[in-house]
């Protein structure tokens, strides 16, 4: 018989147990550490995203890493998000060094192609974006700004336009 239906570790029960721990695990690490770990406001919150994903399910389904191991591991993730989310806050140009820029898609209703290009983004890709947020017109696009944690925000209204924007709201947003 399959070890996976085996019903003694590392079998069905032996994964349970794996995965009611490590799930707890997590839940105590993000009321330690915070939910920062999983905004996804930065690259390093969309890294520290898919690592403990990839991390919790290599835990669960296979006996390496062993638990121990990879509770440890899961703490060191977290110990690491919380270093970086802190130098970000408090050592002066830490957050360009470590994240993206923001790159702007689109102004006043008008593709920019060279940050499309620049960014790897189809006109297909922002097409659906521009769907998904309801925008019924270009010219009603003030702005499409791609985030760099690869989310793409779309900022829209029949009265707005890209000058109308505050400043700090657009700020960091690489136009060109």
């Amino acid at each position: 018989m399959s070890k996976w239906f085996e019903f003694s570790s590392p079998g069905i029960v032996g994964m349970f147990v794996s995965a009611v721990v490590v799930y707890a695990a997590i839940i105590v690490y993000c009321r330690i550490f915070g939910l920062r770990s999983f905004s996804k406001m930065s690259a390093a919150d969309f890294a520290m995203t898919v690592a403990v994903g990839s991390l919790f399910a290599s835990i669960i389904a296979t006996p390496d890493p062993a638990l121990g191991l990879g509770l440890a591991a899961l703490c060191a993730l977290f110990l690491g998000q919380w270093v970086v989310a802190h130098l970000r806050k408090r050592i002066p140009g830490a957050t360009k060094l470590l994240d993206n820029n923001p790159v702007l898609l689109m102004k006043n209703g008008e593709i920019i192609e060279e940050n499309l290009k620049s960014t790897g983004v189809t006109k297909s890709d922002l097409m659906s974006k521009l769907r998904e947020a309801n925008a019924f017109r270009f010219e009603e696009v003030a702005a499409v700004v791609f985030e760099t944690t690869g989310d793409v925000t779309v900022l829209h209204s029949a009265e707005l336009k890209y000058g109308d924007i505050d400043d700090p709201i657009l700020e960091g947003v690489k136009t060109v």
